[in-house]
């Protein structure tokens, strides 16, 4: 009898080494997500959840490696033909879930899909310079866009590819149900309300997975996240505040993982309509908010106050440009020589979605220098639909964060200044041209002093106020070997496990 326990615990030990040449293999990562996935079609949404679990069911055209880079993915080279056609030469090793390969078909019937205006995708903004794309060669596709586009390939990293031929046999719908990838896990099953399963593609052409499946569950409330991951039930918690994080300092067995992001916080005024078309008491506004102390204080020096709409992780971020200074006598002083046209209640557009002290402690500063700014708290829709509205009709001053997901200027500048905009309350025909210059032209040079000086611009004007870099921040098992990067991407073949 004990000869064979012996056997028996030898071969439990034998079937869980790792192929991957770690001592033990562990055969399924949990993650705990806030919220299950609105959709797993890619073309569909890309909301943080959508995106976590999507982005290892397919492949991209091209990808960011872990230093932020653009790399080769499907696409393993790419050649301006022109200032407006690229053509991709395409890798003939990959093979959708279903067996059928990957072929030139597919990448351009994604990309015409997710331009196509009647499939109403919501990614459309970030795709909308491109105007075709056709199987130009045994494996090669051409896109061909509306002018120069220097940030295409940046925003290709988030165009997904997806099979036409199962597309085309059982429509959207069904397709978001039962998504069919190239990506280096396959779609298992999705639990509404609960958890999408996902397991390894082992014939993937790139890097193989560690696990041999993934499940990533919905758990709206962040004290259940936490406790899932101190009792070892999750390996991976997204969407921590630094007080949740504080929770898990010293907690054995946990750790702590962060990076800033390319995601802005932002104040936005309305140079539209009063008191914010002088811009005396935008610069007031500027000179009234201590970043510093927000970010110390509130968001326990994680994140990292800027004084532009970009950050070191963009194409198109320029060293040495100073916002305004925090210095509340001068903002008072600024406020008192306005008169009455400063002192009349002001409308502070917000969402629960955002961090209530951040806005209360904006609103504290504001009111210290002698404004009189007043809360209102509107849900996320009808937020949305409010600093999109036209301008005069804009809220005089809201709070925002925003992340193209491009690591480029032109993701953040154009939408929020350029006045062909929703988003955008500014009317600047020199800010337009700059813009229009920044984002039409394939010369890097040309394009950096273009974002310089719109960002001396809103350094001096502020027609908005840049706040800070935001952090992300996760709670991990210690033995989970990932690193989080800035584009706030995941992808399970990248992570692997310690023991």
């Amino acid at each position: 009898m004990r000869a064979i326990r012996t056997l028996m615990i030898a071969v439990s030990v034998a079937a869980t080494m790792s192929v991957a040449g770690h001592a033990v293999a562990k055969d399924k990562v949990v993650i705990d997500l806030v919220s299950e996935p609105s959709s797993l079609d890619p073309q569909k949404q890309w909301n943080p959840d959508s995106y976590f679990v999507y982005r290892n069911i397919f492949d991209q055209l091209v990808t960011r490696d872990d230093n932020g880079k653009i790399a080769p993915a499907i696409a393993t080279a790419w050649t301006y033909k022109s200032d407006t056609e690229v053509a991709f030469t395409l890798r003939d090793d990959a093979v959708f879930h279903d067996g059928q390969k990957l072929t030139p078909d597919d990448v351009a019937f994604s990309v015409n899909r997710i331009i196509d205006k009647k499939f109403a995708s919501p990614q459309l903004s970030q795709f909308n310079k491109i105007l075709s794309a056709a199987v130009t060669g045994p494996h090669e596709v051409t896109i061909r866009t509306n002018g120069p586009y220097p940030v295409l390939l940046a925003q290709l990293v988030k165009l997904s590819i997806v099979p036409k031929h199962v597309v085309e046999a059982i429509g959207d719908d069904a397709f978001n149900l039962s998504p069919v990838g190239s990506g280096p896990y396959k779609f298992e099953r999705w639990q509404r309300g609960v958890a999408v399963s996902l397991v390894r593609n082992d014939g993937y052409w790139g890097s193989k997975g560690y696990f041999q499946s993934a499940e990533f569950r919905a758990v709206p409330d962040a004290a259940t996240r936490i406790a899932d991951l101190k009792a070892g039930s999750a390996d991976l918690a997204v969407t921590l505040d630094p007080d949740l994080a504080a929770q898990l300092q010293g907690a054995g067995g946990i750790k702590v993982l962060t990076a800033v992001t390319e995601r802005i916080a932002y104040l936005k005024l309305n140079p539209s309509i009063p008191p914010f078309n002088d811009v005396n008491l935008r610069r007031a506004v500027a000179y009234a908010i201590d970043k510093q102390s927000i970010v110390d204080g509130l968001l326990g020096g994680y994140d990292k106050p800027v004084p532009q709409l970009a950050s070191p992780d963009y194409t198109g971020y320029v060293p040495g440009i100073e916002g305004l200074p925090f210095d509340p006598k001068q903002a008072h002083e600024l406020v008192e020589k306005a008169g009455s046209g400063a002192t009349q209640p002001i409308a502070f557009l917000t969402s629960p979605t955002f961090d209530q002290r951040i806005v209360q402690a904006i609103v504290q500063q504001l009111n210290d220098v002698g404004f009189k700014v007043n809360v209102e708290t509107v849900d996320f829709a009808t937020y949305l639909q409010r600093v999109q509205s036209e301008k005069i009709k804009q809220p005089a001053i809201s709070f925002g964060r925003w992340s193209c997901a491009c690591q480029d200027a032109d993701g953040i500048s154009f939408p929020l200044l350029h006045s062909s905009s929703s988003f955008s309350a500014v009317s600047d025909p020199s800010i337009d041209a700059l813009l229009n210059s920044a984002r039409n032209t394939l010369d890097e040079k040309k394009r950096l002093e273009a974002y310089k000086d719109v960002a001396t611009v809103v350094a001096k004007d502020v027609p908005i106020l840049p706040l800070y870099q935001a952090a992300v921040i996760y709670g991990a098992s210690d033995k989970l070997e990932w690193k989080p990067t800035a584009n706030e991407s995941f992808f399970l073949n990248r992570v692997s496990w310690r023991d």
